[in-house]
């Protein structure tokens, strides 16, 4: 399938809102069209792009889109990326922990159910996602759609022409602080249901990131599911128009149960 999901435009948000004063510090927010009783689970999402500003939200209005016709907010969310003042660690980081915390700012207003959240993210997005499940002890549901999980290896294999070297400031070994507190997997994450979902046809973040991550964390006794996906690339796990999407749907729904 063609990666032409980065282009094409989705469908508007319901909202768009600012969670910082940085131009960068904003969301999409999507409500489903259908009252529940009760209020709404939430999606976030965190795009990809190896951390780097030339790549922003908007392609991941695709997957938020689909999944809002679901039954489920999905809060998409824009933060600072290397290119942007503030952007790199640690600047990208806290605009993550910012937006999710936000949500309880806004939960009321829009029918939301923080206690219902999954924190999802795409390639790097997936390390972001899991990174803030290892800050924030009430994150309890995560998903890695082809998440670059390792950075050790994404620095090793030169991936993005060493983009790990620019979010962090350094090589790993040079800043051995942030690598320890960005990297997922160096962090504990105990309290979080976490899925890592890879297509076994990546080139783009190869699918043993997710495989070696779930064997490493499997034996420190988290909980980790991983979903391997056949004949799919890089793109296919944020296309909803793809044959992997009802895999990434399913998980979505299986942790918001």
């Amino acid at each position: 399938m063609p990666d032409d999901i980065l282009t094409l435009a989705p469908p508007p948000a319901d909202q768009r809102l600012a969670y910082g004063t940085d131009p960068n510090q904003f969301g999409d927010l999507r409500l489903p069209k259908e009252k529940e009783k009760g209020r709404f689970p939430i999606v976030m999402n965190i795009h990809g792009g190896y951390w780097r500003a030339k790549y922003d939200l908007l392609h991941a209005g695709h997957l938020c889109a689909a999944l809002t016709g679901k039954g489920c907010a999905t809060w998409n969310l824009e933060y600072r990326r290397v290119g942007n003042p503030g952007g790199g660690w640690p600047g990208t980081f806290e605009d993550i922990a910012n937006g999710y915390r936000f949500l309880r700012q806004i939960a009321k207003r829009y029918n939301l159910d923080p206690a219902r959240v999954v924190v999802m993210g795409h390639s790097a997005g997936g390390q972001l996602a899991l990174c803030l499940a290892g800050h924030e002890p009430s994150v309890k549901r995560a998903l890695s759609l082809a998440g670059v999980v390792n950075l050790q290896r994404a620095f090793d294999l030169h991936l993005s022409t060493d983009a790990v070297v620019e979010f962090l400031g350094g090589k790993p070994n040079e800043v051995p602080d942030h690598y320890h507190e960005a990297d997922p997997m160096q962090l504990p994450i105990p309290q979080a249901k976490q899925i890592l979902i890879h297509g076994l046809d990546d080139v783009v973040v190869p699918p043993d990131f997710s495989r070696n991550y779930a064997e490493v964390k499997k034996k420190r006794i988290e909980d980790v599911t991983l979903v391997e996906v056949r004949k799919a690339g890089h793109f296919e796990p944020i296309d909803p128009r793809s044959a992997a999407w009802p895999k990434i749907e399913e998980a979505v729904l299986r942790l918001l149960r």
